[in-house]
């Protein structure tokens, strides 16, 4: 596509790679401001490597971020940004396509993925799931994203969510980390009552669609333990989703 340096696209270990290589100095700064351009940041949704005595640089963009370029294509600030994304979104399905099936399939999972950020809203969303063999109708009354510093003075991302399960209301929080060496993304919340955890693991399983962890402790507290393919699922509500791609961009490496 015109404009576009040509991306090599494929599969590396079943995960997607999206990255383009030259011993061109000028290539690599004009593909770096064409993303940045875009609106994405190098560093959390792609990486740089300079040509170095005739030997190749690239760019390689990150999973994450042909998925914020997907949700830019639809919900960009302006119709400039929307438009850039649009192309380089359609540049890397095509270039996708040429590569074979199984290529496409990733690369359209993740642009869908991208694309469906913020797309539903918390308010008066509903449905029915099964928690430990019991089945509970959530009803959500709204939520919403704020940030918070825990005791290491990191970053935390705190969910709330209000809703009705069965026929009792609660406001639920679940707050988010990062944790370990390698950085991983962690959720938790607590609770001291058995349905209660039953509740808040019905009110996570019907917004993701991924099943929480349920730990109890030896001092009487229950432990609801998320991890990323949960935030995945909140990402989704646009009461949630700018909030968590801004802490996400934050507290990455």
């Amino acid at each position: 596509m015109e404009g576009w340096p040509k991306y090599y696209v494929g599969l590396n270990d079943g995960a997607l790679e999206v990255i383009y290589k030259t011993t061109d100095p000028k290539g690599i700064e004009q593909a770096t401001q064409r993303l940045r351009g875009m609106g994405l940041e190098e560093g959390v949704h792609f990486a740089v490597k300079m040509p170095e005595e005739g030997r190749y640089g690239y760019v390689s963009v990150l999973k994450e971020g042909l998925a914020y370029a997907a949700w830019l294509s639809v919900r960009g600030k302006d119709e400039q940004q929307r438009r850039l994304a649009a192309e380089f979104v359609k540049h890397i399905l095509q270039r996708a396509e040429n590569a074979g099936k199984d290529v496409y399939r990733k690369a359209e999972e993740i642009v869908k993925e991208g694309m469906s950020r913020g797309s539903l809203a918390l308010r008066g969303f509903e449905k029915e799931v099964e928690v430990d063999g019991r089945k509970y109708v959530v009803k959500v009354l709204g939520g919403g994203a704020e940030f918070d510093v825990g005791k290491t003075g990191k970053k935390l991302l705190r969910i709330r969510i209000a809703a009705e399960v069965g026929s009792t209301r609660r406001e639920y929080a679940i707050t988010y980390g990062r944790y370990g060496s390698n950085n991983a993304v962690r959720g938790f919340a607590y609770v001291s009552e058995e349905t209660d955890a039953e509740r808040l693991a019905a009110v996570i399983e019907a917004l993701t669609g991924v099943k929480p962890k349920i730990r109890r402790r030896s001092d009487g507290i229950i432990e609801i333990v998320c991890g990323r393919a949960h935030l995945d699922g909140f990402v989704r509500f646009a009461e949630l989703a700018e909030a968590i791609m801004k802490w996400l961009m934050e507290t990455s490496r």
